[in-house]
């Protein structure tokens, strides 16, 4: 399983940006793939998830209401929206897949297969 993340860069507070996580086609539909992210001098942590069976999809509270998940099955991608951005979200950001789907899916040790990270930079 390979991941590719891409679409980052700088945006401006209350901007939007897009990002893109494109999968290898061994991607398995039991999978769940996530979007972590990792600012300097902090942990990795975990912002937001889709499950490729069923379509489900989590958000981290710090991103709720801000930050949608969506797909395009024919392009073998999934899309992180980023609206109303804050300084806070200045991150590398990185998709990852696993196979497990059980409650803890925010957690990091549960994913195997990881992205590049994509840097994005939020400027007030």
């Amino acid at each position: 399983v390979q991941l590719q993340a891409s679409g980052g860069g700088p945006v401006q507070a209350g901007g939007s940006t897009r990002l893109s996580c494109v999968l290898s086609e061994r991607t398995s539909w039991r999978m769940v793939v996530a979007w972590f992210r990792q600012a300097p001098g902090k942990e990795r942590e975990f912002v937001a998830a889709i499950s490729l069976s069923g379509g489900n999809t989590d958000c981290a509270d710090s991103v709720q209401g801000r930050f949608t998940l969506s797909r395009d099955n024919t392009k073998n991608t999934l899309y992180l929206q980023m609206n109303s951005l804050k300084p806070e979200d200045t991150a590398n950001y990185f998709c990852a897949a696993s196979y497990y789907s059980g409650r803890y899916y925010t957690e990091i040790l549960q994913y195997a297969h990881w992205g590049q990270g994509t840097q994005v930079t939020v400027s007030s």
